[in-house]
């Protein structure tokens, strides 16, 4: 009973956050004004960064990346749960559904990886400074950001194609604000072992290679600012890293207590709530993290509303 044109299920239901009809109003509010910050910081961001030329380093091309892939793990989720929520109408065809599962694992995949790159490119700045133009060539920063979306892409084909396999003959009802695979493995009406095999090992994969490079980078980078003689150089190097630590920890945190459990564990009520650690809450902030407490973007920023005013 297996193959995507087995399905008798036609649509699903999004339960979302919350079913309490006093508090949609609230959840509408928030989440919409959050999903506006999250545009606005990582399309502000972006734009700084492009139109500085002080800014256009391997740094802050990983920043800009980092931006445009926080806007599509957000906008994939949000913009449904916020119709659903306006409209009161939380039914999501098969095939949307199939496709949100896709752009989501996509995109969280991509930033699993991105995070990882980024370290790497704060333990060749600080443990290699000198050698740091050299290794952190343009072509090679652009391969690696290329090498990320190639990886992400095959990785979410693979567990979508995985997911359009299984068959689903009701009910219909994902205690979600979105369509996840923990959700929606809990539905299907035939065996998932090959899906939830394939999430501990290539999923595993995924996320523990990004995770441990990002372990690895940060062992050397201590080791080396332990090394530095000034206290004052040894704050700073430490301040370099410590918003990407604060943003790894979040992000590869939540995913790891999320998917790598057994299936008998999951607890989809508070499943939907931590997922927000990372699919909301991340994207916003990792503008402010990241950037805005960065005097060089700040700087550039300034350079920009004053020439604007001059003109």
């Amino acid at each position: 009973m297996h193959g995507g044109n087995q399905t008798s299920v036609t649509e699903f239901v999004l339960l979302g956050l919350s079913d309490r009809p006093e508090q949609q109003s609230i959840l509408f509010t928030s989440f919409l004004i959050v999903y506006l910050v999250a545009l606005l910081g990582n399309v502000l961001i972006m734009m700084v960064i492009a139109l500085s030329p002080q800014l256009h380093n391997p740094m802050y091309l990983f920043i800009s990346a980092l931006n445009i892939v926080d806007i599509g793990l957000i906008s994939d989720t949000l913009p449904k749960m916020l119709t659903n929520i306006y409209t009161n109408m939380k039914a999501i065809s098969y095939k949307d559904c199939i496709s949100q599962l896709y752009f989501f694992v996509f995109f969280a995949a991509a930033e699993c990886v991105l995070l990882a790159v980024m370290a790497y490119d704060r333990y060749v700045a600080i443990c290699f400074p000198l050698r740091y133009p050299v290794i952190m060539r343009t072509h090679i920063c652009l391969w690696m950001v290329t090498s990320t979306f190639v990886v992400s892409f095959l990785h979410a084909l693979l567990h979508t194609l995985l997911m359009a396999s299984l068959s689903f003959c009701g009910p219909n009802q994902i205690l979600h604000y979105f369509c996840d695979i923990g959700p929606l493995l809990k539905l299907s009406c035939v065996q998932t072992s090959t899906n939830e095999l394939m999430i501990f090992t290539e999923g595993s994969l995924i996320v523990m290679i990004p995770f441990s490079a990002v372990l690895l980078s940060y062992v050397c980078i201590v080791v080396a600012i332990l090394k530095i003689c000034s206290t004052e150089g040894r704050r700073r190097a430490f301040s370099t890293c410590s918003s990407h630590l604060t943003v790894v920890t979040l992000f590869y945190g939540t995913l790891v207590f999320m998917y790598f459990r057994p299936s008998t564990s999951y607890s989809l009520g508070q499943e939907r709530f931590v997922t927000v650690m990372y699919n909301v809450l991340a994207p916003t902030l990792n503008p402010f993290i990241y950037s805005l407490r960065n005097n060089d973007v700040k700087n550039a920023l300034r350079r920009l509303v004053t020439r604007k005013n001059v003109m």
